[in-house]
């Protein structure tokens, strides 16, 4: 976090926006390295009963066969899938009581803090990504600055990595799925390139007469840079990393319980680390798919113990390198698991309640935030609105939701949340 007051954050800044050049020269002034999110999405639903939230008080039909495992903070259990993060848990926050889910089978709201269907002058809101590559803008050019890892899915909305809403296509998540690979080779040499480049300057000098607010030149000096460079290219490229540091964070293979969601791509981790290292602000990906309405506890089994290591060993490499006070690492899902157990051995839908494991980003952890009832029902203390957890990502990267606004295509100042503030037992 930048060490800025909230007065001079108001001040410097319009709307409570700091410029491109003010923001480097704080970071200069605070010494700090530059603020990331790693935002892991478990599609499908996580089951909160069985990870972070263990009923030990709970009938069988609702708590299932899982036993607590005692982490290294005293009094705090988790599930038995969960042995590697249980043993540095000083460095996590599980939180058992988030709520604000409107129930949609949906990553939407995991990376934008709302609805798909809440929208500002007739467009969505953009997501936490965009708004960065928005409000601070790229580390290097050559390297996006907000980037969707997801595998694409059946169920499209599983691998939503939220698009840039209002603020226009310029600052849309960069997709590296095979199509985009493609684009990242450049077919010509750079010189006859930077002639070509020099012409489409004189497109967007055009298109800036049309319409100040599209932003063109930035979008096309980014476009240019990573076409240029092989920075980005080499994040995405794990063969570039240590055996030791892939070995511990796994291949996740063999992919089981997919169906029509993400795989458990451990290796996605990995590249979000790279990634990040090499500029990135945001990254985010779609692990595994958590539907379990049959079969939950085999599905937990399997992908609780991939999840386990890959996190783990994300956050282990991560504080290694220095870095895990600049990266927040958040693991979530769009709504939790029925306490009942159903005839197929599954847990169905229950947007009632969800949970997150939070790691990093300079806060304080080793701590659970909030509770729920004996049967894993709803809160019994702290609810923890999706968008707090939002805003808590938004601190994360250097940016204040309270004062922070910007303009939606009428030209009109629009917050970024819903005046939800960052979790405070965090900070």
């Amino acid at each position: 976090m930048l060490n800025l007051s909230r007065r001079s954050f108001l001040s410097v800044g319009g709307f409570g926006v700091l410029s491109m050049p003010q923001l480097l020269t704080a970071q200069q002034e605070s010494g700090s390295k530059h603020k990331a999110v790693i935002n892991i999405f478990l599609g499908g639903g996580p089951p909160h009963q069985d990870m972070w939230d263990i009923k030990t008080n709970a009938p069988s039909e609702i708590k299932g066969p899982f036993k607590p495992t005692s982490t290294n903070v005293s009094g705090i259990q988790i599930g038995e899938c969960f042995p590697k993060i249980a043993s540095m848990f000083d460095k996590f926050t599980a939180v058992r009581s988030v709520v604000g889910s409107n129930g949609s089978h949906d990553g939407y709201q995991c990376v934008t803090g709302w609805g798909r269907n809440e929208m500002v002058s007739g467009t969505n809101y953009p997501s936490i990504g965009s708004s960065a590559s928005k409000i601070l803008g790229s580390v290097d050019s050559a390297v996006p600055v907000a980037v969707g890892l997801a595998e694409p899915t059946q169920h499209s909305p599983w691998s939503e990595a939220g698009g840039a809403g209002y603020l226009g296509d310029t600052h849309k998540p960069f997709k590296p799925n095979g199509e985009m690979m493609k684009d990242l080779k450049l077919s010509i040499d750079v010189d006859r390139f930077s002639s070509r480049k020099d012409l489409l300057q004189s497109f967007v000098n055009l298109n800036r007469k049309i319409d100040n607010s599209v932003g063109s030149e930035g979008f096309n000096e980014e476009a240019f840079g990573v076409l240029t460079s092989s920075a980005l290219v080499d994040a995405l490229d794990l063969s570039k990393e240590d055996e030791k540091v892939r070995e511990r964070y796994g291949d996740g293979k063999p992919f089981k319980f997919q169906y029509d969601g993400a795989p458990t791509v451990n290796e996605h981790v990995l590249m979000a680390r790279r990634l990040v290292e090499a500029g990135a602000r945001s990254v985010s990906l779609s692990y595994g798919r958590w539907d379990s309405h049959g079969s939950n506890f085999d599905l937990v089994r399997d992908h609780g113990a991939k999840l386990d290591q890959c996190v783990s060993a994300l956050v282990e490499d991560l504080d290694e390198r220095g870095m895990l006070d600049d990266v927040m690492v958040v693991v979530w899902g769009e709504f939790g698991r029925t306490p009942k157990i159903n005839k197929n051995a599954g847990r169905d839908h229950w947007p009632q309640v969800s949970c997150a494991l939070l790691a990093g980003g300079g806060f304080r952890h080793g701590q659970v935030i909030g509770s729920t009832n004996r049967l894993g029902e709803v809160p019994a203390s702290r609810p923890v609105h999706i968008q707090e957890i939002c805003a808590t990502m938004y601190r994360a990267l250097g940016i204040d939701t309270m004062t922070t606004t910007l303009l939606d295509r009428t030209g009109r100042p629009q917050y970024l949340l819903d005046h939800r503030q960052p979790l405070k037992e965090l900070i």
